[in-house]
Order: C-alpha cells, then structure tokens, then sequence
C-alpha cells in the first residue's frame, strides 16, 4: 500500500508491507493545515500547489509511479481517505495516466475495521497456550507448528528484562495492527482450528497485548514444556547473549568489538533494571558476575563465565518467579513434559507441524 500521509503521521503507526510517499512534508502539511482552518479547502489547495514547486512536484510523482508499478495490484490511502489521497490520484494520473485505486475512508477506517474485527476474532479463539520457564525455547518450538500467533516477534522483545532486542519496538499501533491481520488471518483459512500462542504477561516489553486477545490468552488451555536446567542454559546463551550479539552486528553494521559494547550495556542495563527485587547484596554479586563473564568473553572467547551468570539468574531469580505465577495457572494445564512430548500432544490436539502433508 502506498501511504501518502506526512512522515510524521506514518511513524505513528501504519500498516504492515506500506512505505510512506507523502503528498506534503511535515512541515507543508502544518501550514496547508492552518490555512484551511482560516480559510478553507480551497485556499489551502491553492497553498499547497504554491509550497511545491514543479520539480520537486515532478520528484514525488515520480516516486508514486515506481512505487505503482512495482505494485500494480495495490492500493493508496491518506488518513481520511478525502482530499490528500484523490489528490495524488489525480497527478499520478495526469503526468502518468495511471488510474491507481485509493482506500476509501482511508487510514482511519481501516484501522477500525482492525480493532472492530480484532475484537470480534480474538473473543473465541481457539487458543492453545505454550509456557515453561526460561530457557526451555517457547519461541522457536511455536515456529514447528502452521498456526501460530508470534506476540514476542511482532513486538521484537523477548518478554523480560533481558528481553530487549536491537531493533526497537513497533509503535503500539504498528504492534497492534500486526497482531490483528496475523489473527485474521489464521483464522479466515481455519476458523475453529487451534491457534499456538507463547503464554505472556499483559506487557511484551512495553507494547501491550490487546485487551480481549489476552483475556482470552488467560482462559485457553495451557501447555508447559520442561527440560533439564542445563539445557536451558545454553538455551538462554544463545538466545539472550549469542544471537543478540549477532543481531546487533547486523542492524548497527558495525563490528564484533561495537557489537560486543551494546552486549555489554544491555546486559549489565538489565541486571540493574531488576536490582530492588535482586536485593542489594545479591545484585552487586550478579553485576559484579557479569562484568567478569563478559570480560571474558570478549579477551578469550571463554562463555563458561556467561553460562554461571545464566544458572544464577534462572535458579535464584527467573524460576521462583515463574513458578510464583504458573501456580496461578494450574488449573489450566493440560499437559506438561518434554519438548517431543508436548509435540506430539499438540498434534493430538489439532496443529499441524510445519510441511505436514495436508497443510
């Protein structure tokens, strides 16, 4: 879709798949608004002709005629659906001859539609939920499935302290919108099979799970998958430590030693963000643990120190906190054990592993 909002409307939020070719800048849009606020549509028209001057005006229609080309299927929209957007229609099609379709109602409406048909999806649906402590690898065993609902994805954290991730997170709209279309989708091609679902707080980071998907989340039958302490040691190393370092290598394009700062402010970031419920002395011992793990780390390529700190985290801090709230739950689980077990009870359940043959 081809967004013609100002930037500072699309940074907002906006829809999965669209960029952002607007008709005015930030600025064009500010005094095209006061203008119709003083004088009316037509001055400000009149306003906004006079802002662009022919060659930038020759600039974005030609960014709207590659964008239409490369998607002939497609479709553009403004906030309302009114005047920006009939507007770029009219001179795309005049410099272009293109006769490129506009959402009526625009933004807004389609917005409502989501949260209207968000609302409407998530109050049924047939959820399976899949919990256990840190480390046991909820989020990749979700991806072993056709049907499941990625909340710590789409909203890039990873549901902890230590759950930060490279990229920041989607603006709560961008969260929300994603999280309505991968829910209607799944359950416009399979309304009554069940739906895989990471067992989550309200909050995944600082994007909140909408309202009546999680109350539905917290009626759902729940799986929790077990495996041994030191498995998900190395588990959590990877996916907290290893990859995170990766990750950052590959946004910032920067190098294995600028990597490794962002690593080393990230984790020692996170252990102080938890130091009231550490405790004083038990938060200077974790830190001071850290700080030698990843020295380590860093000079010898030696991740035993990491692996310690980890054991500490889980045993002392992230499982008493975890059993603390699966007690809350108990009367929703269905099934507990290893990871092929809990596998083969939810295909008796219904899911279907990725690639099976009637997928």
């Amino acid at each position: 879709m081809l967004d013609v909002r100002a930037p500072v409307e699309f940074e907002q939020g906006a829809f999965p798949g669209a960029e952002n070719r607007p008709l005015l800048t930030d600025e064009e849009r500010h005094q095209v608004g006061i203008r119709y606020k003083e004088a009316g549509q037509d001055a400000a028209i009149a306003l906004g002709y006079a802002l662009v001057d022919a060659e930038e005006k020759a600039r974005r229609v030609a960014e709207w005629r590659a964008f239409v080309e490369a998607h002939p299927q497609g479709l553009l929209y403004c906030f309302r659906g009114g005047l920006r957007s009939r507007l770029t229609q009219q001179m795309l099609f005049e410099a272009t001859g293109i006769a490129y379709p506009r959402v009526a109602g625009g933004y807004k409406a389609m917005r409502r539609f989501l949260l209207d048909a968000l609302e409407t999806q998530a109050v049924d649906a047939p959820l399976i939920m899949l919990g256990g402590r840190t480390g046991v690898g909820k989020t990749p065993f979700l991806t072993r499935f056709e049907r499941f609902l990625d909340l710590e994805g789409r909203a890039r954290h990873k549901g902890s302290a230590f759950g930060r991730e490279p990229e920041p997170q989607p603006t709560p709209i961008d969260f929300e919108n994603q999280v309505a279309i991968d829910l209607l989708r799944l359950r416009h091609r399979a309304p009554d099979e069940p739906i895989l679902v990471e067992d989550e707080g309200k909050m995944v980071g600082a994007r909140q799970v909408p309202p009546t998907l999680f109350e539905r989340m917290r009626t759902s039958p729940l799986v929790v998958i077990e495996r041994p302490l030191d498995e998900r040691v190395e588990q959590s190393l990877k996916d907290y430590i290893i990859d995170l370092e990766a990750g950052y290598r590959r946004v910032l394009a920067t190098d294995a030693a600028g990597a490794s700062e962002r690593v080393r402010a990230h984790i020692l970031g996170a252990i102080d963000r938890v130091a009231k419920r550490l405790g004083g002395v038990r938060h200077a011992r974790v830190r001071g643990m850290a700080a030698e793990a990843l020295d380590a780390w860093y000079e010898r390529d030696d991740v035993q120190g990491l692996r310690d700190l980890i054991r500490v985290m889980l045993v002392e801090y992230y499982d008493p906190m975890y059993d603390y709230q699966l007690a809350g739950k108990r009367d929703r689980i269905v099934f507990s054990g290893p990871p092929e077990a809990v596998a083969e009870e939810l295909v008796s359940r219904g899911l279907r592993p990725q690639g099976s043959p009637c997928s």
